[in-house]
């Protein structure tokens, strides 16, 4: 009896652990952090194992979970302040403006690992379209909807819901989806979301653009890194707030307040689709390379419109299969 009943937990397990990874990406897109995200699905995940003999197969298994991570994200996401990036606290400031104090986690959007929230295969024009709505400009736009209406953005656009499907899982009325969908758009449509180029491992260009990156940032080389950057850049360090507009502007504050990244060393990585790097600069008792931040960058036609640093790197690092001690072979 007990290995039957053993064969039968992993079965149910092994059921439910296939929806992980499309899961957490709708989480991830309800909720903007990833860690947050992994704890929704596991929760989700315990949720279901838990109340599995009741389901009886009364609808598909994956609406099933898809109505239980809402109503998780939705418990989450109650009566709390929205997640955002420094551009949604104030105007830009000067290079020369000191970096000021710092806001707690909660207040940022979290950077997410594109194998912990996309699916490796399916059909490219809906993976595509999921790529699009991952970028930390559109999460960062979601945030600002209401939650229920977040979920049917989610549910409809990304995810291809029919109406029908969206008003059963939140006990609404297909109206109800309807008016919340056409609200949802327009507040996206207004949002200012900088259009960027994914991460394309076989476009020459683009990787021969993010290798004279490397190569100036690590050799910190002015007039290189002049010509990579749009003359509108910007540039974010959550968890300051302050944040810069223009490559003038980015440029100085490297060679001034942020000097002491100079001698940096990089290794690539992927954020929300993005090219992003590890980055570690000699602060280490004796000059040795130490986890500073992962930049993700964001490129419109050949240069970088936006820079974003994400400080928090005991706890992003790991998340990315980034070490903590910069490699002694690179």
């Amino acid at each position: 009896m007990l290995e039957m009943v053993d064969v039968a937990t992993h079965d149910v397990s092994a059921q439910l652990e296939q929806y992980r990874t499309e899961l957490t990406g709708y989480c991830y897109r309800m909720l903007g952090s990833s860690f947050e995200a992994e704890d929704a699905v596991q929760e989700t995940l315990v949720r279901a194992w838990r109340s599995f003999d009741s389901f009886e197969g009364r609808s598909a298994l994956r609406s099933w979970l898809y109505r239980i991570a809402t109503n998780v994200c939705l418990d989450m996401l109650g009566g709390r302040e929205k997640r955002a990036l420094p551009m949604d606290f104030g105007p830009a400031q000067s290079a020369e403006t000191p970096i000021g104090g710092t806001l707690p986690e909660a207040a940022w959007i979290i950077p997410a690992p594109d194998g912990r929230v996309l699916p490796s295969e399916g059909d490219p024009a809906e993976l595509a379209v999921q790529r699009d709505t991952l970028r930390l400009a559109f999460v960062v736009a979601l945030q600002e909807l209401p939650p229920k209406q977040r979920a049917v953005l989610i549910l409809r656009e990304v995810l291809r819901w029919k109406a029908e499907e969206v008003a059963q899982l939140l006990d609404t009325t297909v109206v109800s989806v309807n008016s919340a969908l056409q609200r949802a758009r327009a507040a996206i449509d207004a949002a200012d979301i900088h259009p960027g180029e994914h991460l394309e491992p076989l476009d020459a260009d683009q990787q021969a653009m993010l290798a004279r990156y490397v190569e100036a940032f690590e050799a910190y080389d002015m007039e290189s890194l002049t010509a990579l950057l749009h003359e509108d850049a910007r540039q974010s360090m959550p968890p300051f707030e302050m944040w810069l507009q223009g490559r003038d502007d980015v440029l100085h504050f490297w060679f001034t307040q942020g000097s002491a990244c100079r001698g940096s060393k990089l290794i690539p990585t992927v954020a929300n689709g993005l090219p992003a790097f590890g980055q570690y600069k000699p602060s280490g008792p004796n000059g040795e390379l130490e986890p500073w931040a992962l930049q993700v960058l964001n490129i419109a036609n050949g240069r970088v419109g936006e820079f974003t640093f994400f400080l928090d790197t005991e706890r992003i690092f790991p998340l990315f299969g980034l070490p903590l001690a910069f490699p002694d072979d690179r």
